[in-house]
């Protein structure tokens, strides 16, 4: 049997073919481990929050939660990239509420980690801010979250949202100056 692309495979999901899920990890692992180790940074030898851990929470709630509705790889991607944002917001907000004498629930993560302890605050500062952008401009806050959390190209993005990708980066220049303007404020 010749090798399925992800798109056909989505196709099968949204049929429900359990099968299908199965089949899709293998397609996707690479790029979502690409995404997740772009969203949690470079190394750090104190490590609590993994890659594999970030990909496959990410991959079981895409799966739990919408596989039958997603519409195509660059529709994937983009959700995918929405989903490991949150579960990072998620985790920050465990590491300040532990920081503040909380007893956040630890998460059992093995290979790959990397530490969000002196990050937290930053990623929350950042969500916060394009929480605020996706009030005034939510097209502006998608863009964001699927090109620089995501990593998807301008084409990508264009694809994912309808515009063309001159509009695209117009859209993420503005974003850009107006989130510098939020967090240096």
């Amino acid at each position: 049997m010749a090798e399925e692309s992800v798109t056909q495979l989505l196709e099968r999901v949204r049929q429900g073919d359990g099968n299908a899920v199965n089949a899709l990890m293998p397609l996707v692992y690479t790029e979502l481990r690409r995404l997740a180790h772009s969203y949690l940074g470079g190394s750090s030898q104190d490590r609590t929050l993994q890659a594999t851990a970030l990909v496959n929470e990410a991959y079981i709630k895409l799966v739990e939660s919408g596989a039958r509705s997603i519409q195509n790889r660059t529709h994937f991607f983009a959700l995918a990239a929405r989903v490991m944002r949150q579960i990072l917001i998620d985790y920050a907000r465990s590491k300040a509420a532990q920081k503040r004498g909380g007893g956040a629930e630890k998460l059992p993560l093995r290979e790959d980690a990397v530490s969000l302890a002196d990050d937290a605050e930053q990623v929350l500062a950042i969500h916060e801010a394009l929480e605020r952008l996706a009030r005034q401009d939510e097209m502006k806050a998608r863009l964001v979250e699927m090109r620089f959390f995501g990593g998807m190209t301008a084409e990508e993005a264009a694809e994912a949202t309808g515009l063309t990708p001159a509009q695209v980066y117009r859209e993420l220049r503005l974003a850009q100056a107006w989130l510098h303007k939020e967090l240096s404020a």
